[in-house]
């Protein structure tokens, strides 16, 4: 059977393990940290998930989307919360029972990595450094980071504290190892690789409001909004009847109004008084003195194959920034998309290679763009009057045309239409608006004209 090497066993790595395992493939997957199934605290971006149609396609691939979801929380609206702590509205994401889920990161990645290892051909070796691609060999260089011990025994040498890399080979290897993926780093010399990186000025901070007598201290099924114009506060439900709060602000607003413990309290209690009541200030305290504001990064590269047998994939390939939910999602959509593509080009991995990069590079480009985008709207459009009326105007045209018009947010979150294609449906909904517009100004302007030109004498015309 053909052979894979997988750099990374983050969330894209693990499922990429799950559909080659499926395949009967010989599957090698190569992580830096050590097994997070046996860690205490796993190091690195813990901002809840929020599952959705693509992802939910591409576990149910492999036989664990049912397992997943039943994990999770369904979240069925926003539930905006307003200044005064007392006030809310209500967005619904979709139709009656269309919703997202929310899922803990650490729990999903350990579920998919033991369902990989049920196969016998599948090996992961954790702490093992993946730092490069020999490029004339077409191999993944790694390197083991497990320390030997420094104390030698009598009569022997003492252990070398550097390990020798280790030249992988394998038919295919995907780079999932992240936003900072070395993989892609030592693919940056090649004639006409395109890469941007993007910080925005914004960053987060995570917090937690505890169970209140095992019971959730807020409404569980819904999306919890705070925005605030250019600061925005969420939370999201665990199934330990915990919420996962986080914070996004600039930089500068962290700096100017949450440096100081005296200020931080007094800028949670002012812009989120309902939410600072349940954190607390004690918990508020602690979290602003352990931790700093963490920095959000959007990553765009073109293509995402190379050499015929490599592929970037998750965040490798398009590391976006959370705000549409659909940073897991689209990873996990590229390892459906990848296993499609392979049985389309009946496995002839060079052929399948070039063809997933042709289609999936627009797709990730555009999904970059959207998350930027909707972030705007989450920290302040929600609360503008023209966005209630375009929701409540595409709520109205998907009840009377259910499969020609889709709200965007419909159509990124619970269908798998390309997101390319999403972009250009929405265009020409725009363009259709904006023609209704028009028509119904003339009209009434035209009523208006013929009911003066009525009335003329009244008006001494």
């Amino acid at each position: 059977m053909p052979s894979v090497a997988i750099a990374g066993a983050g969330l894209v790595g693990a499922l990429n393990a799950c559909f080659f395992a499926q395949k009967g493939w010989d599957v090698s997957v190569y992580e830096f940290r050590k097994d997070i199934r046996t860690m205490k605290h796993v190091q690195g971006r813990s901002i809840n998930l929020a599952l959705s149609q693509r992802g939910k396609s591409a576990l149910e691939a492999v036989g664990l989307r049912e397992y997943i979801v039943n994990q999770g929380v369904p979240l069925y609206a926003r539930l905006v919360h307003n200044k005064d702590g007392k006030t809310f509205s209500r967005q619904p994401y979709g139709k009656p029972g269309e919703h997202i889920v929310s899922i803990n990161r650490r729990h999903l990645n350990e579920v998919m990595i033991t369902q990989a290892e049920k196969s016998p051909n599948v090996k992961f070796f954790f702490e093992h450094k993946v730092k490069s691609v020999d490029y004339e060999k077409k191999q993944l260089v790694v390197q083991c980071t497990s320390q030997p011990s420094r104390i030698p025994t009598f009569g022997t040498r003492a252990a070398s504290q550097d390990h020798a890399e280790i030249h992988v080979e394998a038919d295919l290897i995907l780079a999932c190892d992240g936003a900072y993926s070395a993989v892609r780093r030592s693919l940056m010399t090649i004639p006409r690789f395109d890469f941007s990186q993007d910080y925005i000025e914004h960053g987060y901070v995570e917090l937690n409001i505890m169970a209140n007598n095992n019971k959730f201290a807020f409404e569980e099924n819904v999306f919890h909004l705070w925005p605030r114009g250019h600061f925005t506060l969420i939370a999201l439900a665990n199934r330990d009847k915990t919420f996962t709060v986080t914070i996004f602000a600039p930089f500068s607003e962290f700096e100017k109004h949450m440096s100081t413990t005296e200020d931080v309290l007094s800028f949670f209690e002012e812009n989120f008084p309902d939410a600072f009541r349940l954190l607390g200030k004690e918990h508020i305290t602690e979290t602003f003195n352990r931790v700093k504001p963490q920095p959000l990064v959007s990553i765009k590269c073109s293509p995402h194959s190379f050499f015929d047998n490599l592929v970037l994939m998750g965040d490798a390939a398009h590391a976006m920034v959370p705000f549409y939910g659909q940073g897991m999602n689209c990873g996990f959509e590229d390892c459906l998309v990848f296993s499609e593509t392979l049985e389309e080009h009946d496995n002839d991995i060079a052929s399948a290679v070039r063809a997933y990069s042709e289609k999936r590079v627009n797709d990730a480009h555009t999904i970059n763009d959207l998350a930027m985008y909707n972030y705007e709207e989450l920290k302040d459009l929600v609360n503008r009057n023209s966005y209630k009326l375009r929701k409540k105007f595409d709520t109205i045209m998907n009840m009377i045309f259910p499969k020609s018009w889709i709200p965007l947010y419909s159509m990124v979150t619970f269908t798998r239409i390309p997101y390319s294609e999403v972009i250009e449906r929405r265009k020409r909904q725009d363009k259709i608006l904006s023609t209704l517009l028009t028509t119904a100004s003339a009209v009434a302007f035209i009523g208006v004209f013929m009911g003066m030109f009525s009335n003329r004498a009244k008006f001494g015309f």
